[in-house]
């Protein structure tokens, strides 16, 4: 009535075998970690956040920035041709949709024009 089995011997060495290659893995991953912590030490930290601070600002002045715009323009474009309310309506969701398309591109989520062309060469 024992409690081992009889491949008991084989277990051993399997077992040997995979402890050996965590501990491998766990000094890869020690080394990784310190490159890691290394660079972290060099950025810091408080210019990370200026400089999201910085490029969300960029981007809200660039929204609102072409909304004015294509509410001027439409003001201007109504006074001219005596059409009010039709043009400030057309060029305010024109510069509306001009600071939607400007925030996604800075953003990274929609390519420039350039970025357009070249994809469909290749």
């Amino acid at each position: 009535m024992g409690s081992r089995d009889p491949d008991s011997g084989s277990r051993s060495t399997e077992e040997a075998a995979l402890s050996a290659r965590l501990r491998r893995l766990g000094e890869r991953l020690d080394r990784i970690g310190t490159g890691r912590a290394n660079e972290a030490d060099r950025a810091p930290r408080s210019q990370a956040d200026t400089s999201g601070f910085g490029r969300g600002f960029r981007l809200s002045t660039e929204f609102v920035g072409s909304v004015l715009i294509g509410a001027l323009a439409g003001w201007l474009f109504d006074r001219w041709l005596h059409i009010s309310p039709w043009g400030l309506i057309v060029f305010l969701l024109l510069g509306f949709a001009a600071g939607v398309l400007n925030v996604m591109r800075a953003a990274g989520l929609a390519g420039s024009s350039a970025d357009t062309a070249n994809r469909r060469e290749h």
